[in-house]
Parts: C-alpha cells; structure tokens; sequence
C-alpha cells in the first residue's frame, strides 16, 4: 500500500487497554475459564459496541489470544484505518478486511473482534457462520453516538450528522449482525467485567456443530 510515512499515519504502540467509546477497562476478579471446544469466538457489532475492550477481558477470561480485524488491517498496511480509506476508499477497505477476516476467522482457540461493517459481504457473513461462535454486541443508537461522538478516528462518522449516520447505518446493519450471531448481547451502560461474567456462561453451554 502507497502512503507516505507521516505522523498522522504511524502507529503507535498497541496500548495494553484499548477502550471502545464509554466503555470501562475490564476490572480484576473475574475467575478464569475454558470452553469445551477450540472454536473461535468472533464478536461482531457496530461501531462503539465495544468489541475491542470486551473482547479483550472475554480472551483474557478464556485464556486465549485476542485478535481485533481493525488492528490486524493496520498491522499490514502500516497506517491506520482513516488513512486507507483516504487513499482507497470504502471499496478498497473492504477488500483488505474480507482478505484479512478469511485468514484470521481459520485460526482456532482465538477471541476475534470484527469491524462494525465486516458483515456487509455475503463471503464475510458465511465465513463467520461457519467458522466460529458469532456473539452479536447490541446497542441502541443514542449509546452509540455517545461512545463515539468525540472520536475522530471513525471515517464513516465524519460527516454533518454523525447521530444520524449511526441510526442510517444501525437500521442497515442490525438484521445482519443477527443473521449471523448465535448469542445476542445488549451491552447498554454494564460494565464490561459484569458483561464477560455473564458470557462466559453462555459460551461454555453453548453448542454448535461446525
């Protein structure tokens, strides 16, 4: 990928706590757990659901590694996610998502957290069915739009309306995210170390043949 090498564009160093929005970094005394299978789990949801900061506290609870799709395109291309879009677009972005999720959605014991708009391709959504466990991070849009109305990092809310946008592209996305999901989670204002507590359950019952 052409991009010039300028500060707006380098990464920093992943921070060890990536919070989405709002959303509390995950406390301290949440007792570990293993599910009875190596399959992949895969968080999906819009942005600002908080995939990222619970995902993390769900593999740290699993004792697995944690993968975020976002992060993983940033990784290969060298500048973050804005910054691709500039240069090539939606289209192109979604190209280099659908590559980057078909590679990562075959590794196994992984918790990985999709883009919000991961979902949007036929391939993606089959992919996601039939690799792994789908948890569906629900939240209404007004939650949304306060998680991430002072971030600048979303290019998709750079524009005049970005509440609008957010109920425009949560009407569009819903039905996807739950035609995909095997367990649905409202998120609303719990705290993440309650929210990982209350799926860790749900997961170890949980029974799917892939």
């Amino acid at each position: 990928m052409n991009a010039n090498n300028s500060a707006s564009s380098e990464l920093p160093p992943s921070p060890v706590c990536d919070v989405e929005g709002d959303l509390p970094c995950l406390a301290t005394g949440i007792s570990a757990a293993r599910l009875p299978h190596d399959m992949p789990v895969f968080l999906v949801g819009m942005m600002g659901a908080g995939k990222t900061t619970i995902g993390r506290g769900l593999a740290r609870a699993l004792g697995r590694p944690f993968l975020d799709l976002d992060h993983e395109l940033e990784a290969r291309c060298g500048v973050r996610v804005p910054v691709i879009f500039e240069i090539e677009g939606e289209p192109g972005f979604r190209r280099r998502e659908a590559t980057a999720l078909a590679e990562c959605t075959e590794r196994r014991d992984i918790v990985l957290a999709t883009g919000g708009g991961a979902i949007l391709a036929d391939d993606n959504r089959r992919l996601l069915r039939e690799r792994g466990v789908v948890i569906y991070l629900s939240a209404d849009a007004d939650e949304l739009y306060r998680r991430t109305c002072r971030d600048r990092s979303r290019p998709l809310l750079a524009t005049a309306d970005p509440r609008a946008t957010i109920r425009s592209l949560l009407a569009l996305r819903d039905p996807l995210y739950r035609e995909v999901a095997d367990l649905v989670v409202e998120t609303g204002s719990v705290p993440v170390s309650s929210l990982v507590k209350s799926l860790l359950p749900q997961l170890i019952a949980f029974e799917k043949t892939l």
